[in-house]
């Protein structure tokens, strides 16, 4: 019998070729506006370097019809990952948006509601649309898995079978959990030697905290042979693939079937079937009802059931249950019943919690927004009128005609600048004006775009839920939040406090490493610098810096590999005339003593205005004020700045909203609100701390104490960027004070590394890390004999679910118990160590040379620490032998 999926393939007719005559038809349906959003699915793609992604990802446009023919990651074929880079390395850099039709529609259908799915589940059985976002697994490229992550719906993490879970997936996993994204897990490479799914499914709940719901088992020929099909644990069926073939030719066995084709084969699923109703029944009163419905017998419960009650836990938050899928996309085996887990089990857009949102200086969520729940009125300055006000809100909340995400900047050689939103609220018409509320700009989007990888079909609008592309913005960055709003002037903002609403953003990971860029020729150096501001704008996570001494251009990133792709980008992409440094490592500096106090004035023209402003700054290590607690008073306001700085500021004069304190002090002008003066503040300590005294690095971990008193640093001819002025210039005299007085000391990144390496080649890594470079073991498997011997719990600390793994149920491996001796030599072992990054620079080549090439590792910045005196030494002597 052939299922459900090779029918509709036979059934569908693939069009001759998919970018030319698929492709419209779909982008005209899009920009009707006729997607029906409980049909939509926004997913991507997350897991460790290659586990598979992209590889799956090839499979799921073949089956839904999008291509004619299975990419190859070797062979640089694929659609996803298109870039030159990608295709040389044969690894992902860059997340790729994609979409598609699954189940696929009928040829010339332009409707998404047409049944031809198997009846065990509707959802399954009618076509959803789904926008799939296939993100990178190297560890250098997280902040292209964040800002990916933070605007999905839903997230397939992909685990090798052979490697089970891996560092990075433990982190793209948590960072998924960080935004709430309910996720299912597929273990793909069942086919390879050494493949071990039990192994695999305890430690996803060892490792991921959470209960592996095992909706499938491997189907393993006679019991012991080539992994060929999985048994369906919740429609109790198995599925068989056609060996050799594209994965399209699907035998379907009822459980009636399998207990004369393989009796043990359906002895196992039914045990999976009780495993599976237990499980659920801790986590859904639903299951305990049907479960005694039909006499407490797990496996008379309708697949329909368990399904609905795997989708209710799965989209629980924090999420306890986890469904586990299994197969080897290689192989072509077990990416359809994933594709329907895909409509079955993640959430739609409107399944999500309403996105978080600040305006007028509230915190709320979009639809207290616009169902007017938020007081608005409270965020005026003007208390008096507050009627007034109110009306005004209701007014312009009902001309907000949508609001929206920009998560991606590209720049395509051929459509110019492409920036990826996400909508979450009304539609973006095109040619409508959009007024970016983060640069406080408006423009207009003259083109709109729906992406498929390289290719894209322009379409006429983007509605809610979807993901789509605006052509032509020329200032929107990632994380900006983009409004469309009607009844006033495009050239104008809208009228407050919606000119100030905001999406949550996306938060970018401090760099480590830096190298330095300087053009060929003098003629060269303004292109040079305006293909840097494109490179940049792309991706927030490489930073530019100016060493005003060296006069040199620093352009900083996540890793090695990140710069060494960014730089290849610059140079053959680009084609920027300019040659690059050595990559080198961003070190902080900080100061060992306070500073006296210093008083500042500005009075010049700035801008083509006079200006006058002045201020009271000292400086001291924060390390002085960590055990004072919190010493915030009304008359006292602080704010973080990056590299663990703190700015503190005394308004003895003012309250917190800017208010005097008494009739006698004297008020803020109405030109500068305390929002204002604050980001003026900001601005300037930033630029201050971006270049410390001594060695030019950026200035970390110290405290500013800034006086405020409007009657002595503040006048009518005050301005933002005199304030600016005047603490930046107060900020670097108390720094040059201090450094005169006690010196300053250098801090270095530390990195938290997580190092996978067999049993056999444990001790010498430890030796290495522990001895040579003066690394710290801090666990060796995460301490997994400590997770074991406890019971099932949550921690008080973190609510993290700590589960015992021989609660876990998992089908038995095919080879397990054989070659004991063998397979504990050949068993990985995890080595969670802080390790200083200088030592870490090229250690994967000496890593492989320790382990016979089977040595991985993936690390993440743990923090600054201070260097010792001679260590300091060795690093300024390294750097001076540089310039010799």
């Amino acid at each position: 019998m052939l299922a459900g999926w090779a029918l509709r393939a036979r059934h569908v007719r693939v069009p001759p070729c998919a970018r030319q005559r698929y492709l419209p038809v779909y982008g005209r349906r899009y920009a009707s506006g006729s997607a029906d959003l409980s049909k939509t699915r926004n997913i991507g793609i997350i897991a460790h370097i290659d586990a598979g992604k992209t590889t799956t990802t090839e499979r799921m446009l073949y089956y839904s019809g999008f291509t004619r023919r299975i990419g190859d990651v070797d062979e640089g074929s694929t659609v996803t990952d298109f870039l030159p880079a990608e295709r040389a390395r044969g690894i992902t850099i860059q997340s790729a948006a994609i979409t598609f039709n699954w189940p696929p529609l009928p040829s010339g259908s332009q409707s998404a509601t047409s049944q031809v799915g198997s009846p065990a589940s509707v959802r399954s059985s009618i076509s959803h649309n789904v926008n799939l976002i296939d993100t990178p697994g190297h560890a250098d490229f997280t902040f292209e898995v964040l800002r990916s992550l933070r605007i999905l719906d839903g997230a397939i993490c992909i685990l090798d079978g052979v490697a089970g879970v891996e560092a990075q997936t433990e982190k793209v996993w948590t960072q998924a959990e960080h935004y709430k994204i309910p996720r299912i897990i597929y273990v793909n490479k069942l086919d390879r030697y050494g493949a071990a799914f039990s192994k695999t499914v305890k430690e996803i709940g060892v490792r991921l905290h959470g209960w592996p719901a095992l909706c499938q088992i491997p189907w393993w020929k006679d019991g012991k042979g080539n992994f060929t099909g999985v048994g369906d644990v919740v429609g109790l069926r198995g599925l068989l693939w056609e060996e050799g073939g594209d994965g399209k030719a699907i035998q379907i066995f009822s459980l009636e079937e399998l207990e004369t084709k393989d009796p043990s084969f359906a002895t196992e699923l039914k045990r999976a079937r009780v495993a599976l109703v237990e499980g659920l029944s801790e986590y859904d009163d639903v299951m305990v009802e049907q479960f005694l419905k039909h006499e407490e017998d797990h496996i008379s419960i309708p697949g329909t059931q368990v399904l609905d009650a795997l989708r209710r836990c799965v989209l629980q938050s924090p999420q306890y249950i986890i469904p586990v899928f299994a197969g080897a996309s290689f192989k072509n085996i077990g990416v359809q019943p994933l594709m329907d887990s895909v409509n079955d089990l993640l959430p739609s857009p409107e399944e999500r919690p309403d996105p978080e949102i600040s305006i007028g200086g509230l915190k709320g969520t979009l639809q207290q927004l616009m169902t007017g729940q938020l007081d608005l009125s409270s965020s005026t300055k003007d208390a008096q009128a507050h009627k007034k006000p109110q009306k005004t809100h209701q007014f312009a909340l009902q001309n907000l005609q949508a609001c929206a995400l920009a998560f991606k900047v590209v720049n395509d050689p051929k459509r110019g600048v492409l920036v990826y939103v996400r909508v979450y609220s009304g539609s973006i018409d095109r040619n409508s004006s959009l007024f970016n509320t983060s640069l406080n700009v408006t423009e207009k989007a003259p083109r709109l775009l729906k992406m498929y990888a390289s290719d894209a079909v322009e379409v006429e609008s983007i509605p809610t839920g979807q993901i789509g592309v605006i052509v032509g913005l020329k200032y929107a960055r990632t994380g900006d939040t983009l409004i469309s709003y009607s009844g006033v002037n495009p050239k104008l903002a809208p009228p407050a406090p919606i000119n100030t609403l905001q999406l949550r953003p996306i938060n970018v990971p401090p760099p480590v490493f830096f190298t330095s860029v300087e053009p060929n020729s003098l003629s060269e150096e303004k292109l040079v610098h305006e293909t840097l501001a494109l490179l940049l704008r792309e991706d927030p996570s490489l930073q530019l810096t100016m060493d005003e001494e060296s006069g040199q251009t620093h352009l900083a990133g996540m890793g090695e590999l990140h710069l060494e792709i960014a730089r290849d980008r610059l140079i053959n992409d680009f084609k920027a005339k300019a040659r690059t440094g050595k990559i080198e490592i961003g070190y902080r500096e900080t100061i060992n003593v306070a500073s006296e106090s210093f008083q500042e004035e500005v009075a010049r023209e700035i801008g083509g205005k006079f200006a006058r402003a002045s201020c009271s700054v000292s400086i001291a290590p924060l390390e002085q004020f960590m055990d004072d607690g919190d010493r915030s008073s009304e008359n006292e306001s602080a704010f973080d700045l990056e590299n663990g700085n703190r700015v503190v500021i005394q308004h003895p004069t003012l309250t917190r909203s800017g208010l005097p304190v008494s009739s006698d002090d004297l008020g803020l002008p109405d030109h500068l609100p305390f929002e204002v003066i604050f980001a003026a503040f900001q601005t300037g300590a930033s630029a201050a701390l971006s270049h410390g005294p001594e060695h030019g690095f950026p200035v970390a971990s110290v405290q500013i104490n800034i006086s405020l008193d409007p009657s002595l640093h503040i006048s009518q001819e005050t301005t933002p960027a005199a304030l600016s002025t005047v603490v930046r210039q107060a900020i670097r005299v108390a720094l040059k004070n201090s450094v005169q007085k006690g010196g300053s000391i250098l801090m270095e990144p530390v990195m938290m590394a997580t190092i996978t390496v067999n049993e056999s080649s444990l001790g010498s890594v430890v030796h290495d890390i522990s001895s040579a470079r003066g690394g710290q073991v801090m666990s060796l498997d995460r301490d997994e004999s400590t997770d074991s011997a406890s019971d099932t719990s949550a921690s008080n600390q973190d609510e993290v679910l700590i589960i015992n793994p021989d609660r876990i149920y998992t089908p038995p491996d095919p080879f397990q118990g054989n070659d004991s001796a063998l397979a504990s030599a050949d068993r990985q072992r995890q080595i969670t160590a802080r390790v200083p990054l200088k030592e870490m620079v090229g250690y994967l080549n000496h890593l492989r040379s320790l382990t016979g090439g089977r040595g991985t590792f993936v690390m993440t910045v743990d923090g600054f620490e201070k260097m010792n005196v001679q260590r300091q030494k060795n690093v300024l002597d390294a750097m001076r032998g540089d310039f010799v």
